[in-house]
């Protein structure tokens, strides 16, 4: 019978306790799981939006060059709209110690007005 009894308990299957710390850890895996591809969505959500506001600003500053103007020193506001985002820019000439030389800071904002980027050049004299 000593024989019978433990290939009984080996039979037995899982305990209540061992089937929970089981679930648990599935749990905590699948939330973290989750947690992660909602990061990675967040991400690429920032990411397009980065990249349009750049796109944004180098046409502004593609523009300008293309003028064929050296640029007067001052600040201008203008407006940009692409992949269906608006985005508000802020460009500002500056001298610098060579004058056949300007700096132009031009930075990007959203729809609400937060801060995306930057982006600095130096532009010179044709």
């Amino acid at each position: 019978m000593n024989q019978r009894a433990s290939a009984r308990r080996l039979l037995r299957g899982f305990t209540l306790i061992e089937a929970l710390v089981a679930l648990a850890i599935v749990a905590v895996t699948l939330a973290a799981g989750l947690k992660a591809a909602g990061a990675l969505s967040n991400h690429a959500a920032r990411l397009a939006q980065m990249t349009s506001a750049q796109w944004c600003a180098e046409n502004q500053l593609t523009e300008l060059r293309l003028s064929g103007q050296f640029p007067d020193i001052g600040e201008t506001d203008f407006q940009c709209q692409q992949l269906g985002q608006n985005f508000t820019g802020h460009m500002l000439v500056r001298a610098t110690p060579n004058p056949n030389f300007r700096r132009v800071d031009t930075q990007m904002r959203d729809e609400q007005g937060q801060g995306l980027l930057s982006i600095t050049t130096i532009m010179g004299r044709n």
